[in-house]
């Protein structure tokens, strides 16, 4: 997803402290029994599953890509990230990449060249989906944004190395629209998904839901310059899509069912289009009390909604801005698989993935300071003085996707160590 789509406020209660294993007691309270939600559809590979959001827009020069920069990790494609020209807000850990590209960031506090990742290395997309698969993580959202633009060649090739990657890990994945500035995007997302998406459906690792391969659009009804979108034309996407025998997912606005704050009016056809709703949640929740209060107020209300009208609910799970100290090693993360498992939704979205450009990622990341450059100012996954592996927030996620399916009792304390 891009960067400006995520610019939010965060909303509601101050951050919750949290130390040791699990959230304090106060907060944790008694686990009631999780609501047996009516959902509109069988278990699949969206219904009963984790879904992660996957970017795949880093690149650098000399790794073949056709877009041939410093895409995503520096804010001049053609310069390296260097010190107050960097767009990693979170460093990644490395180490298990075969192919790295040196940037004129400082070396690592704890020695060592600072370099960076390309996904257009298969390497890359391989070794992610296996970790998907080695922490239990069931389906990826690939992003793609406007196909019809000079990122378009390198975004094509994108689509072609996760389905590689996700067949060859035995993972699924989808093909996830976000219409963010994209002007043409009424007849383009149909063009673009005749002409080339559609084509992946017939691969064994294309998501299926109810018989039918799932797409999903993100960005209809936000009320922002970016998506000025109308009604009538984004309902005519979704009946389109689902004219072709789609299982349409929508990435819609926090506030979609009273169509206020971050919705426009007048969606509420729009919104019940869709198979499965998707509301977006980066930038509205950043400590457990937030957490509790969307439970209360946002989520069970939306749960009910979609139960009343057929549609299944996927709501989102952040880790949190690591750079704004939202994690709370892990606590404020689980506190929402907990409570999506209580609300007794139908699946849950990680948003994200490889996010490094604002430190939402649960990839491996940079453990402790030694790991980042110096002089960066970049945190590490230890910035709250708890010791987490580089690897932490799959373990988590993984546990979540256990607590979603069954395999796990419902608790408040995470089951998860911060060091394996």
């Amino acid at each position: 997803m891009s960067i400006s789509r995520r610019s939010f406020l965060l909303t509601g209660a101050a951050v919750v402290a949290a130390t040791g294993t699990g959230i304090a007691a106060s907060q944790a309270g008694a686990a009631p029994a999780p609501k047996a939600g009516p959902a509109a559809s069988p278990a699949g590979d969206v219904v009963g599953k984790i879904t992660v959001g996957y970017q795949g827009w880093f690149a650098a020069p000399g790794d073949g890509a056709p877009i041939n920069g410093w895409w995503h990790w520096s804010p001049d494609m053609s310069k390296a990230p260097a010190p107050g020209a960097n767009s990693a807000k979170s460093w990644p850990d490395v180490s298990e990449y075969t192919h790295t590209y040196p940037t004129a960031m400082p070396d690592l506090n704890g020695g060592g060249k600072a370099a960076l990742f390309s996904s257009w290395d298969q390497q890359t997309v391989d070794t992610h989906f296996r970790w998907m698969r080695e922490y239990g993580i069931d389906t990826a959202a690939l992003q793609r944004f406007n196909p019809f633009g000079s990122e378009g060649p390198t975004r094509d090739g994108m689509a072609q190395k996760v389905r590689q990657a996700a067949e060859a890990n035995g993972r699924k994945f989808y093909v996830m629209y976000d219409v963010t500035n994209w002007d043409g995007m009424r007849e383009q997302v149909k063009q673009d998904w005749t002409e080339k998406m559609s084509a992946h459906t017939s691969s064994s690792a294309y998501a299926h839901q109810n018989g039918k391969p799932v797409v999903c659009v993100w960005g209809f009804g936000f009320s922002d310059d970016a998506r000025p979108f109308g009604a009538e034309e984004c309902l005519d996407v979704v009946n389109w899509l689902k004219g072709r025998g789609c299982y349409v997912i929508g990435g819609v606005p926090t506030h979609w069912r009273t169509e206020s704050e971050d919705s426009r009016p007048g969606f509420s056809e729009v919104y019940h289009a869709f198979d499965m709703i998707s509301p977006w949640m980066v930038g509205r929740i950043g400590s457990v009390a937030d957490a509790d209060n969307f439970y209360a107020n946002v989520n069970t209300p939306d749960q009910a909604e979609c139960d009343a009208h057929g549609i299944d609910y996927q709501p989102c799970v952040l880790p949190g801005d690591l750079q704004d100290g939202q994690r709370a090693h892990g606590d404020f993360m689980w506190r929402q698989f907990y409570n999506m498992k209580r609300v007794g939704v139908q699946g849950i979205y990680i948003s994200m993935f490889d996010e490094y450009n604002e430190a939402n990622q649960i990839a491996k990341t940079a453990a402790t300071a030694a790991d980042v450059p110096a002089g960066s100012g970049i945190k590490a996954l230890d910035e709250d003085g708890t010791a987490c592996s580089s690897d932490y927030y799959l373990r988590l996620t993984g546990d979540g996707g256990r607590l979603l399916r069954g395999e796990i009792p419902v608790t408040a304390t995470r089951p998860t160590r911060p060091v394996a």
